[in-house]
């Protein structure tokens, strides 16, 4: 069995590492570079960089800041916020990154997946997706609306149609975040998790709502996810990235120890 994997998310916004709840009342909490290289020396097994606010501001990705997390770390690195264009994906994997993740700017103009993945690899490009639950409907039969632009924008795309389109345009992975749980510590949202990784072939990163070890070996394990994302677990220094892997190692759930 393929270990699961551990993944830290650092959210960027005016080049300071940010984290919020629900996407709202974010506060700055430290340096990117310096807690990349943090989370590196832990045990990380990848990490995540989203410049935040770069689609909304339609603006481009803080290149510079990504260029010096990538100088500090050695483990694979996704990059994603205010990319829209192969050009942009191009800078972007040319200062150090491994992944695209592609997110507005997919939601808005799907053919950048496919454009990507026959320019850099399947592998290479990772759909960002914001979820939000809503009242079903003929246009939302799933019940989970896409929402882009940090959470101010409903798209009227039915997240489980959007997840099974991106592959098919080929994305290699999905990093499924659920605005209702972002940040609540509560745990990731099950129902969601399990619909898409059902439904689809390739990874799904789960995200949104990390609090204790517990909801990491839940989402790996009933949620079926491959990979989670953490970020106030351990960004505020409640949890390690080694005590999380020691817990789900001792609940005998697959994942890589480096010490």
């Amino acid at each position: 069995m393929l270990s699961k994997r551990i993944i830290p998310c650092l959210d960027v916004r005016d080049g300071k590492t940010t984290k919020g709840i629900k996407f709202q009342d974010n506060k700055d909490i430290g340096d990117p570079v310096a807690m990349a290289r943090f989370y590196y020396e832990q045990g990380a097994d990848e990490l995540v960089f989203y410049d935040i606010t770069a689609s909304n501001e339609h603006r481009p990705i803080m290149i510079d800041v990504v260029r010096n997390v990538a100088a500090q770390i050695f483990i694979p690195f996704s990059v994603g916020g205010g990319i829209r264009t192969v050009d942009d994906m191009r800078e972007v994997l040319l200062a150090g990154a491994e992944k695209i993740s592609v997110n507005s700017a997919a939601a808005q103009n799907p053919d950048i997946i496919s454009e990507g993945a026959r320019a850099f690899g399947n592998q290479c490009i990772v759909l960002g997706m914001d979820v939000k639950k809503v009242e079903k409907s003929q246009k939302i039969p799933s019940g989970y609306e896409i929402v882009i632009h940090g959470g101010r924008k409903y798209m009227g795309i039915d997240a489980l149609w959007w997840a099974k389109e991106a592959e098919n345009l080929g994305a290699g992975e999905i990093c499924l975040n659920s605005i209702d749980a972002d940040g609540t510590q509560e745990g990731y949202e099950l129902t969601l998790t399990e619909l898409i990784t059902t439904n689809v072939t390739i990874p799904v990163i789960a995200s949104g709502g990390a609090g204790k070890p517990e909801h990491l070996a839940e989402v790996l394990t009933k949620g079926r996810a491959d990979a989670a994302l953490i970020a106030s677990m351990t960004h505020f220094g409640t949890y390690t990235v080694k005590q999380i892997k020691e817990y789900l190692d001792s609940k005998n759930i697959p994942v890589r120890m480096c010490w």
